[in-house]
């Protein structure tokens, strides 16, 4: 699966980088960083580029962060720790970069202030960004049911958590108990389409929506599921789970 979706991705990227350059030019071109200093067009291109890529270096430590010591807080919560902590990272980090950027260059260093505007901005969107986030029951409403869901009982209401392959038969494990069918694993996995979700073990794959937490025992890497559940990671699979910022 991952290897036919992998040129899909790859297409994707490709213009999302492109898109990017873009406006980075047209940011630098239309926008002076702080008003009452002028500075030339490479510097303006130097100062947006030196944001974007803190703004999105800090954004990921903070997630990874809140996930390794804030995973059993509530949503709510956590979205308030998060952008706090995209705040307090982000702001700092910008001034050095400013303070060596506008000195190399000669010129007057902006004060605090000045540069907290950004992380207030930065914060601002993320807000918005993690409000529509939030909504994930609307969105998986649109969704049309997977086609697995048509080989577990009539009356299953609930939602799938994981796959664990046995032999010829694999585990359904839901919010509403534990079904058994008889299935190739990878054509399990194909049937729960369009869910998201990823392998994690050669024998487990799991719902991303599923998982609440990481843990690591004895150097090796656990994912704790909403059913309090602890599934493996491997090392082949590992790459694709923090690639996608699951762990």
């Amino acid at each position: 699966m991952f290897t036919k979706l992998r040129p899909v991705f790859a297409e994707i990227v490709g213009y999302r980088l492109i898109a990017g350059l873009v406006f980075l030019l047209l940011l630098s071109f239309v926008f002076q960083p702080f008003h009452a200093i002028e500075v030339t067009f490479p510097w303006r291109l130097a100062f947006w580029i030196g944001v974007m890529a803190l703004a999105l270096g800090v954004t990921c430590v903070a997630r990874r962060l809140l996930r390794r010591l804030f995973a059993e807080t509530e949503f709510s919560g956590r979205d308030l720790v998060l952008i706090s902590l995209v705040f307090v990272l982000f702001v700092p980090s910008l001034w050095l970069m400013v303070w060596l950027l506008f000195s190399a260059n000669g010129l007057p260093c902006p004060d605090m202030l000045s540069v907290t505007s950004y992380g207030a901005l930065l914060s601002v969107g993320l807000i918005l960004v993690r409000r529509e986030a939030s909504k994930p029951q609307s969105v998986y409403a649109e969704i049309p049911l997977p086609r697995m869901y048509k080989r577990l009982p009539g009356s299953f209401q609930g939602r799938v958590y994981r796959l664990t392959v046995q032999d010829h038969y694999v585990d359904v494990v839901t919010s509403e108990g534990t079904f058994t069918i008889r299935s190739r694993f990878t054509d399990a996995i194909e049937e729960m389409e369009p869910i998201p979700g990823h392998c994690t073990h050669r024998s487990h794959w799991v719902v991303d929506d599923a998982i609440a937490g990481v843990e690591r025992k004895g150097g090796k890497i656990m994912l704790r599921l909403k059913n309090e559940e602890l599934v493996p990671v491997s090392r082949k699979y590992r790459p694709f789970l923090e690639e996608d910022g699951l762990i």
